[in-house]
Formats: C-alpha cells, structure tokens, sequence
C-alpha cells in the first residue's frame, strides 16, 4: 500500500505541473487505466471522462423534452450543486453522441457561465460500447427516459414505427423499451398504420376518415 501511495504521489505532483488540455487527458488515460482493473468494470459509471463539449453531439430520436422553467431550473441545479450525474453517450466515429443527458449538456453548452466553470469540458460515460446498432441506442435512451417517467406520446410512437421497420418484433420491442404488448401496438396504431397498410388493398365498403388520405379507391 505504501508504494502504491508513494507512485500516486509522484503521478499528482506530475499533474499539477501539466496544462489544462495535458491534465486533463491525463487523468482520462489514469481512469479508463484504473478501469480496466476495477471489480466495477462492467459499470459505465466506473469510469468517466472529460470531453471537450463540441465532442459531444445530441442523437436525433430522443423523445423527452424540458421546458423554459424546467431548464432554467436544470441550470441553477448545475450552478449551486455542480455536474453530479456525467451524460450517458455512445462513441460515434470521433465524437460522443448523447443517450441520456441532451439537457445537461445544453446547460455546458449555452450557459457561458457554466462553460466556463468546467472549462468546456463535460462529464461524460460511454454505455453498451459492443452495441453500436441504432436500434440499440434508441433503446437505451427511451429506457433511460422511462425510467424517470419522461417521454413524449407522439415521439415515442414514431420510434416504435421505426424499430418495427428494422425488423424488431413487438416482443423485441416491449422487452427492450420496457412496454407490454398493449402499449406496443397504441404506439403504433398512432403514427403507423398508414405506413404498416399502405401496399394492402382494401374494398370499399369502410375507410375511417383519418385513414382515407394515401389510399386509392378499390374499384
């Protein structure tokens, strides 16, 4: 213990002698480093890093929102508390795309005030870094989101539509979001039917009114 105490001492006194951009990648590389050998490795949250935040890129299928006063509340909570949850990404070529967090990373991003605090950097995990299929990364985020019990109905109706185009069953699609099988299919009965129906001939004895608009008339 004593030498490990006297090696972590030297690697501190090194530190504090670098630049800002030189500290900091030094300490990811300790971390990630630390990481390899943690009984907590399987755990994204065992090592997280510090990306500059132009490194970090919002997806384009997250369904929750905030509003002006939850931001701005979001925003003094990072202010008086500082950054206690990292942002959940994925890594997406040379940058970090968000999976959980969009927000607090707005916060780094917009607010001059707190962009400066931290430098420009954000605290960030990579999640599930063997599962780079999208499918998989809308997943994680719709679960991250209904786990807090935020997301919106039209939204998450549109994802559902889309993960039914990449083949995923409606059993692959409630496992994996956290929905029975009921829920499954109010989602997609809301934005999909058109597209689910759209090559299927139908008579003309009923078409709901809502459902009329991309059909031709059967004669």
């Amino acid at each position: 213990m004593e030498l490990i105490k006297d090696s972590v001492n030297s690697i501190v006194e090194a530190i504090s002698d670098m630049d800002l951009p030189q500290k900091v990648e030094s300490l990811n590389y300790i971390r990630a480093a630390l990481h390899k050998v943690s009984p907590f490795k399987d755990e994204p949250v065992d090592n997280i890093r510090w990306v500059r935040n132009e490194e970090v890129v919002a997806n384009d299928y997250n369904p929750n929102s905030v509003a002006t006063p939850e931001m701005k509340l979001l925003k003094l909570s990072i202010e008086e508390d500082g950054y206690t949850q990292p942002i959940v990404t994925w890594s997406k070529d040379s940058q970090f795309e968000v999976v959980d967090g969009f927000h607090r990373t707005r916060v780094c991003k917009e607010y001059e005030d707190i962009k400066a605090r931290v430098h420009g950097y954000i605290p960030i995990v990579v999640a599930n870094e063997d599962r780079l299929d999208r499918g998989d990364r809308i997943a994680s985020t719709i679960r991250h989101n209904r786990a807090r019990g935020k997301h919106g109905v039209d939204s998450m109706s549109d994802i559902v539509v889309e993960l039914k185009r990449r083949n995923w069953s409606d059993k692959k699609i409630g496992e994996k979001l956290g929905m029975d099988q009921d829920e499954v299919l109010r989602l997609t009965q809301i934005t999909g039917l058109i597209e689910m129906f759209r090559d299927r001939e139908f008579s003309n004895a009923w078409i709901p009114e809502e459902l009329k608009e991309g059909y031709e008339q059967i004669d």
